[in-house]
C-alpha cells in the first residue's frame, strides 16, 4: 500500500441528525489522538456516537460551515466533535472533552 493511499484510508463515515455525513481518515484520527488531544485516545466510539446521537449541536461563531456536536460524558463534561461541512461533505476537524459548551447558535437539540 502506498503512503498516499494510507493517508486516504477512511476510518469512519457517520450520518448526523442534521443531514450530512462526517468522515475522517485513520491518519487524521491518529493526529488528533497523538498531537491535538491525546486524552481522546481510545475514544473513537464516543466521538462517533457524539456525531450520530448528540445532545446538542451549535454553529461556530467564527465559521458558518463549522458545527460543534456535544454529547454528555459524565458530571458536567461533554465530548465535543468539531466538524466542517464544505460542498455538502463533512469532515472531522477535532474532538476533545470539555466542561463548557461554547457560545454559538444552537441549531439542534435532542
Amino acid at each position: 500500500m502506498s503512503e498516499y493511499s494510507e493517508d486516504k484510508q477512511i476510518l469512519f463515515v457517520v450520518d448526523t441528525p442534521i443531514g450530512f455525513l462526517v468522515q475522517t481518515t485513520a491518519n487524521y484520527w491518529n493526529l488528533i489522538t497523538t498531537v491535538k488531544h491525546p486524552i481522546m485516545k481510545g475514544r473513537l466510539e464516543d466521538v462517533k456516537q457524539t456525531l450520530i446521537n448528540p445532545d446538542v449541536i451549535h454553529l461556530s461563531q467564527s465559521d458558518a460551515q463549522v458545527y460543534l456536536f456535544y454529547k454528555t460524558d459524565g458530571n458536567q463534561r461533554w465530548v465535543c466533535a468539531v466538524t466542517k461541512r464544505l460542498n455538502g461533505k463533512g469532515f472531522l476537524i477535532t474532538a476533545y472533552r470539555t466542561s463548557a459548551i461554547k457560545e454559538g447558535e444552537m441549531i439542534w437539540q435532542k
